[in-house]
């Protein structure tokens, strides 16, 4: 049998989709050694639909206040109701969508169902709690803006794409508009962007074809059916800018870098798949050329990676690490190194090209097994592409990459861009940043590739 060919088990059984006459997805993940199930509501509307940027951070407000009171259950009602059946629900708020989770025995489905669409489709927003919910966010915020790590890739978005697009803003939002946001505009802003083309309901635990059919979805009807049809929540790709971003923090003893570089969108022909395991290759695992020359040769960092961030609107090839400030330049140096040697190199070396082969192959395959990754993934399937993709197919087309395409992704990465169609690198540093580690920084990344 074919190595990397996915067996039909239980954990990768095809899952089950359905669609409501307004539009609303219902997917199923049948995994039926569960004992447990998971519920997910995704919403198509997250910091990237947030325009004009007076809105910055209004997803992520509504993601707090729905668990605040809707209009036939306060906030200890919601909390009580979950927990009394043992439930744990959650929510999260990213770039490009909007989840809430419920997670519980099988037999309380229904209920969970009930649950969520109450949070979905009928948060009141209540005046009091929204300033209660104001402090928690701003503590939030404040953890947010301490931390050097979340600084600098909150600066590298913004060296990526400015902040006239919403790609380059933070998820979180500015302290201005946390304090600001009104009522009405939660109200508002969940009318327009809450609508059922951009909502998918996900299930992933012990159900099957039958069960789908004839209770979860007429279930999910039920509970969503009247939600208006809306159209697509939709947004334009943003530009490209690259330059280097810095913040000193006070306090911090570490020098945090974020470089990265352009990288292709999502999309169904999987155009990103070279630079996806040109990230694996350069930085995953402890055998990697950057955690093998940055960590273990040289002592320079305790944590160091590379990954490809592969968004419908855009995509970022990152590196990222943290060092003592005095050890900077020199993890800079290397880090120049490391991209210069991967992009001269007559060829690329077949043991660790087959190695990171193999590891997004197993971080595939794992992620079969994982409830919440499925239920996400096909999500972001309807919502990019109309429709689920088989997972085989992507391990199919990462065999198919040759090193040659992978070098090459190397070769415009060193060249900053050059005058192949290549995109200037992208650079931040936050935390203690000394005015050397600037300069240098500028030098290797920065100035080279004007």
């Amino acid at each position: 049998m074919d190595k990397n060919r996915i067996a039909r088990s239980p954990a990768t059984a095809p899952p089950l989709l359905a669609t409501l006459p307004n539009g609303l997805r219902v997917v199923a993940i049948p995994m039926p050694w569960r004992a447990t199930v998971s519920l997910s509501v995704f919403i198509r509307t997250g910091s990237l639909h947030e325009t004009p940027a007076r809105l910055n951070g209004i997803s992520h407000v509504v993601e707090h206040m729905a668990f605040k009171g809707t209009a036939t259950r306060d906030c200890q009602r919601i909390n009580l109701d979950a927990e009394r059946l043992g439930a744990e629900v959650n929510a999260h708020t990213d770039k490009d969508h909007t989840a809430f989770h419920i997670e519980g025995l099988p037999q309380d489905l229904p209920a969970f169902v009930e649950m969520l669409a109450d949070l979905v489709l009928n948060p009141s927003f209540p005046a009091e709690e929204l300033e209660r919910e104001r402090g928690v966010i701003e503590q939030e915020f404040s953890e947010y803006d301490e931390d050097p790590v979340s600084q600098a890739f909150q600066l590298f978005d913004r060296a990526c794409f400015g902040t006239l697009h919403p790609a380059g803003r933070p998820i979180i939002g500015t302290r201005a508009n946390i304090k600001r946001f009104a009522r009405e505009e939660l109200l508002d802003y969940v009318q327009r962007q809450y609508t059922a083309c951009n909502v998918v309901v996900a299930v992933a635990g012990p159900l099957g074809a039958a069960e789908f059919d004839t209770g979860f979805v007429p279930r999910v009807a039920a509970a969503f059916g009247a939600m208006p049809p809306g159209t697509p929540n939709l947004i334009e790709p943003p530009a490209w800018l690259g330059g280097m971003k810095t913040r000193r923090m006070a306090g911090s003893g570490q020098c945090q870098l974020v470089l990265g570089y352009a990288a292709p969108a999502l999309a169904a022909d999987d155009a990103h798949l070279p630079h996806v395991l040109a990230a694996a290759l350069l930085g995953e695992g402890m055998s990697s050329p950057l955690l093998d020359e940055i960590r273990e040769r040289r002592g320079l960092a305790y944590h160091a990676g590379c990954a490809a961030d592969i968004l419908p609107h855009s995509g970022q090839f990152v590196i990222d690490a943290a060092t003592a400030p005095e050890q900077a330049v020199e993890l800079l140096e290397a880090v120049h190194a490391l991209l210069r040697q991967l992009a001269e190199a007559p060829a690329l070396d077949a043991t660790a090209l087959e190695r990171a082969r193999r590891q997004l192959t197993m971080r595939a395959l794992r992620a079969l097994e994982q409830p919440a990754r499925r239920m996400e993934n096909a999500a972001l399937d309807l919502f990019s592409f109309g429709h689920l993709r088989e997972p085989q197919a992507w391990l199919d087309r990462l065999q198919a990459v040759s090193a040659a395409e992978v070098r090459a992704v190397f070769a415009r990465m060193h060249q900053g861009g050059g005058a192949d169609g290549g995109q200037p690198a992208a650079l931040a540093l936050a935390g203690s940043v000394p005015a050397k580690v600037r300069e240098r920084a500028a030098a290797l990344f920065v100035d080279a590739a004007a």
